[in-house]
């Protein structure tokens, strides 16, 4: 694991007070609004939220971790490994303005489909990108597009990227919600050090500043 990025994304992330977390049973919070909810593993959560928050469609995005076998966990513990969890980001959305196909473009464009080791900088299990997908229909989505990429010529090295079965997401403390607007200048200051966007431009043959997704 990168010990200095750590570090300074450590320094960002300490909060003024800790809240407790609670958890979000496997399928979301869909309710009589007819909203729906999928869920992504990009790396730093933070940066996963301001993606899709971009996105026409999206109602709400929340920073957590999926995927582990401890329930419960705090930041810190899953950060200090063996839980067996990915940060991730549960989103929100009206799949009468936005499809689950859609979402999943969007995904693929906001990470490094090659790297199986974390994402950028961030280095370490609970870092990789993965996609929980909860029913069928989703598994068929996200298998359709991982092979389209698979098969598009695009890559020399295979995809690294995971799809897995949706588990029980559990929110991170509330300092984490929206840390991108809570504290522009932080994470300006971590995704800069990061690289992220270079190597997403890199990756995926943007123009510089170019974010897929961004209205």
């Amino acid at each position: 694991m990168n010990t200095t990025m750590m570090s300074i994304r450590g320094l960002l992330s300490i909060p003024v007070l800790l809240l407790a977390c609670a958890f979000v049973p496997a399928n979301g919070f869909a309710d009589e609004d007819e909203r729906a909810t999928a869920l992504f593993a990009g790396g730093c959560f933070w940066c996963v939220e301001e993606a899709f928050d971009a996105v026409d469609g999206v109602v709400a995005t929340t920073s957590g971790f999926a995927g582990g076998h401890v329930e419960n966990p705090s930041y810190e513990r899953v950060v200090a490994g063996n839980t067996g969890h990915y940060e991730s980001v549960l989103v929100e959305y009206d799949p009468t303005q936005v499809s689950y196909d859609e979402l999943l473009y969007v995904f693929w464009r906001n990470v490094d489909p090659l790297d199986g080791g974390g994402q950028f900088c961030d280095r370490g299990d609970h870092y990789r990108a993965a996609i929980f997908a909860g029913s069928e229909d989703e598994h068929r989505a996200a298998r359709a597009s991982k092979e389209e990429l698979e098969e598009s010529g695009r890559f020399e090295a295979p995809i690294a990227t995971e799809i897995l079965d949706r588990s029980t997401f559990y929110p991170a403390e509330e300092y984490h919600q929206n840390y991108y607007q809570k504290n522009p200048l932080r994470y300006r200051f971590y995704v800069t050090s990061c690289r992220r966007y270079a190597r997403l431009d890199q990756v995926w043959e943007m123009k510089p500043g170019r974010r897929e997704g961004s209205k």
